[in-house]
């Protein structure tokens, strides 16, 4: 082995940058839960950004992985920071940084069993878990994917190759889900072929869920028109607001026309850990197949989602390719062949990270993590009633609050909270997203990191009303 080669697959080389980086990280957790890692994200613009690491790629002279590590902190936002209330992504367990190190050393992929018995065995434990906390019936089975679209993508295609369907009837398809959907269901059809306008958005109510009143004529003028309707997709919860559909009255609806239920779990349907919001998912048990991403609600590193079918209507004739130099019996389940079933053929065993937790801390852990972030938004919503110049898009029910500022003096409301959320990302302090909600711009804040509390929250709002004074 060459010089260059032995260096690098040094193990006492590893073995001190391995503490070093772990003491970085280390710090970079103390750092953001006391609060003396005072900015979430120090902004820079993307070209700004772009200079610092052409600078640095082209920089000749030696650099040791501590000083790459200090100068990625330096230039990147923190999702720990308690300041952090931005987009839907886990705010990861420690836990997981020792985790992705085992995750990164092996290599496994699930694809075939030898390449990652481990993996393949541990989705088959926590996916069976899973699926008896939904009330899924005996037999259910599934598998982890790559993030949510990914996950509703291979439900849909799940859905297509379980119901029957003969390829010629294809391009009648059609599938039916809330106009406040995330965007990856419409995409996921329209990358199976389904024609746009064979995509049906049931219009939502007042409250942002799907209006289970409209199923019943929507169908009917589905089918009248000559559409195939296989499929129909509930939301738990939906993305921009974090409002849950009535899963019962969709699964009334399903049964009925004997089509599949999907729902897309991807952020709420870690509710199930909680005595205090299972409620929201009453009727999950009756549905034919759910997602759910451990990247979201429960605190693993992206992205990790799993794809879970209740053991009633699905077929195990997916579209399983012809690879013989993978296994010879293309037909059969074999759970512990992942590929059979996943859109993916090498695909890390980012399962080791649940397995860890629920094994190192139970579903307690989840309950805690849920309750404690679903009531901090209910109560944020509170503070925001409260407040003089401010109001709610949507009364919150979990840890997704939309809001904004409004100006007494008549201005242009949009513009003013679009200005807001320019200044806020310029101070760094906190790190909030935005939204348009039926046509108005709102302020969005998910609630990820538990860190975040009260007093955080109330310095955010004086922060926004000092914004407002001053845009």
């Amino acid at each position: 082995m060459n010089d260059l080669l032995k260096k690098a697959y040094s193990a006492e080389g590893f073995k001190k940058d391995a503490r070093l980086i772990a003491d970085m990280v280390a710090e970079q957790f103390a750092a953001a839960q006391s609060g003396k890692q005072e900015k979430a994200i120090e902004y820079k613009a993307p070209e700004q950004e772009l200079k610092i690491w052409e600078d640095d790629f082209n920089d000749k002279n030696p650099i040791t992985i501590e000083e790459l590590a200090g100068k990625i902190f330096d230039n990147t936002l923190s999702f720990h920071n308690r300041g952090y209330m931005g987009h839907q992504v886990s705010v990861t367990m420690p836990v997981t940084a020792l985790t992705a190190e085992i995750i990164a050393y092996l290599s496994h992929s699930t694809t075939v069993y030898e390449l990652g018995m481990a993996g393949n065995a541990m989705e088959k434990v926590v996916i069976t878990h899973m699926a008896e906390k939904y009330g899924y019936e005996k037999g259910a089975t599934g598998v982890v994917t790559s993030g949510g679209s990914l996950g509703n993508l291979t439900a849909l295609v799940t859905a297509r190759t379980s119901s029957g369907i003969s390829e010629d009837d294809y391009g009648n398809l059609a599938i039916m889900t809330s106009v406040e959907s995330h965007y990856s269901v419409s995409r996921a059809a329209s990358i199976m072929g389904i024609k746009s306008d064979n995509i049906i958005f049931v219009p939502s109510d007042d409250d942002f869920k799907v209006r289970t009143d409209l199923l019943e004529p929507l169908y009917q003028e589905a089918v009248n028109a000559g559409k195939k309707v296989f499929c129909v997709v509930g939301c738990a919860c939906t993305t921009a607001v974090g409002a849950y559909d009535d899963l019962e009255a969709i699964a009334d609806f399903a049964e009925r026309h004997d089509i599949w239920f999907h729902v897309d779990g991807a952020h709420g349907a870690a509710a199930i850990f909680s005595e205090k919001y299972k409620g929201f998912l009453k009727g999950v048990e009756r549905s034919d197949s759910i997602v759910v991403d451990f990247h979201k609600m429960m605190m693993v590193p992206a992205l990790s989602t799993a794809v879970i079918y209740n053991a009633g209507k699905r077929k195990i004739n997916e579209k399983v390719p012809n690879a013989k130099y993978l296994w010879q019996d293309q037909r059969s389940l074999e759970w512990y062949n992942s590929a059979k079933h996943t859109m993916e053929c090498t695909k890390p065993a980012t399962i080791i990270h649940t397995y860890a937790i629920m094994r190192l801390y139970g579903d307690k852990i989840y309950e805690e993590y849920v309750d404690t972030l679903y009531d901090l938004g209910i109560e944020f919503g509170k503070m925001i009633e409260e407040t003089p110049d401010m109001e709610l898009a949507f009364k919150p029910c979990t840890n997704i609050v939309c809001f904004r500022y409004v100006p007494e003096n008549g201005k242009d409301i949009n513009e003013v909270n679009r200005k807001i959320a320019d200044e806020l990302l310029k101070d760094g302090t906190f790190y909030i997203v935005n939204t348009t909600v039926r046509d108005k711009f709102y302020l969005r804040v998910s609630l990820m990191n538990p860190m975040t509390d009260k007093e955080t929250l109330e310095e955010l709002l004086d922060k926004i009303k000092r914004l407002a004074g001053a845009v």
